[in-house]
């Protein structure tokens, strides 16, 4: 099983259809509206546009789990997404990162290690798990990382599609 394989819904409804990003570089980010950090929804945004003709996509996942930070509806999520940042990469469903509720996605994705050798809960808003086209964790970032610091650049090109 690959994180291609896991159902998990979009944001506006449905499915997010993960299986559609097989082939592509996917970098989910478990994001908050109301955050110190949600200022990396413009350099995700970056991200996206620079790579995204490229075989690259952001792939956001709301979580209310950290002091409360991501409280809105879908709709209040995706209103702020759009007008403060201009998010224009796909958003799942608003889920649990960790605990008994955690989604099966981060279940896949908690056992990858960071630079700084660090497995299991996602410890903050804005963690970024790098996924290959062949839907390996190919790295894995700590919240404060930054979405265009050169460490995430250089996985992000490493793993584009031919």
């Amino acid at each position: 099983m690959s994180v291609f394989d896991v159902e998990i819904g979009a944001l506006d409804g449905g499915s997010a259809d993960l299986s559609q990003y097989r082939g592509r570089a996917v970098l989910v980010v478990n994001v908050a509206s109301r955050c110190g950090l949600t200022p990396q929804y413009a350099a995700l945004e970056n991200l996206q546009k620079q790579y995204g003709e490229r075989g690259f996509t952001v792939l956001g996942v709301p979580c209310n789990q950290f002091m409360g930070q991501e409280p809105g509806t879908s709709e209040e999520i995706a209103q702020f997404c759009s007008t403060t940042y201009g998010v224009t990469f796909p958003m799942t469903e608003k889920v649990d990162v960790n605990g008994d509720g955690r989604h099966p996605l981060y279940g896949e994705l908690v056992s990858a290690a960071d630079a700084e050798g660090h497995t299991g809960d996602i410890r903050w808003n804005f963690e970024k798990f790098l996924i290959a086209p062949d839907g390996t964790v190919a790295a894995r970032f700590a919240p404060q990382t930054e979405p265009e610091s050169e460490d995430v650049v250089k996985a992000v090109e490493a793993v584009l599609p031919a």
